[in-house]
């Protein structure tokens, strides 16, 4: 079971979350707003965040972008609950590095699937050891990734498909490929998003980010 925080300034839905939530065995906590939000965060370390856009103040996406440049919070995986339905929202914010979306009104059985599938990508096995590949090693447990013994700092994501690209050297992947795998989608849409989230952990990689090769039209390949 996890440890859940709640960013939603809507009470009924917040206390319907909640309810569902607990009765699935973790436990949560609700806050009506991301200021109050940031400062909880010292305290009440989340497995997984579940985070409303339009809040008053501290809007949802400034506050995912605070939390994804922080290194202390920047693996815990986020679902976004919002009522923006649109593509470019959707594209926009799961580029800033959100991990799922769920559009308002939602049903409570989809939230709880969700949450289940993103925590499970999110753990790693506790018996995992380091994995090393042109110079980057990896260490699943921490989740932790390292150039030339120096840690760089990644997201979930990309620390998921850096992931993905050591455990499978040579192999080609496609962008649909990709976005099912780590992300759990399909739909072309999303495509861009693939290719934002590459190009990021590129430039973090630095020289050694060369390993991650494009193929033309089809995809990604490290190598």
């Amino acid at each position: 079971m996890a440890k859940i925080l709640l960013v939603e300034d809507e009470e009924a839905l917040r206390e319907v979350v909640t309810f569902n939530v607990q009765n699935a065995g973790h436990t949560i906590v609700g806050i009506d707003n991301a200021n109050d939000a940031l400062m909880l965060l010292e305290d009440f370390l989340p497995d997984l965040i579940l985070l409303d856009i339009m809040l008053p103040g501290l809007k949802g996406d400034q506050f995912l972008t605070l939390i994804r440049a922080n290194q202390k919070f920047v693996q815990i995986p986020v679902i976004i609950i919002s009522a923006k339905s649109s593509e470019g929202d959707i594209v926009r914010i799961l580029e800033a590095g959100a991990d799922d979306y769920l559009t308002k009104p939602f049903s409570m059985k989809v939230l709880l699937a969700k949450i289940m599938v993103v925590l499970k990508r999110s753990r790693t096995d506790a018996a995992g050891a380091l994995i090393t590949y042109a110079g980057i090693a990896i260490d699943e447990t921490k989740h932790k990734a390292f150039v030339a013994e120096q840690e760089i700092v990644l997201t979930n994501k990309e620390f998921q498909l850096l992931l993905l690209f050591i455990k499978h050297p040579s192999r080609v992947f496609t962008r649909s490929q990709l976005l099912t795998t780590i992300w759990g989608y399909d739909a072309d849409v999303y495509t861009r998003t693939v290719d934002s989230h590459i190009s990021t952990l590129r430039k973090k990689l630095g020289e050694a980010g060369q390993i991650i090769r494009s193929i033309p039209k089809i995809g990604y390949k490290a190598e």
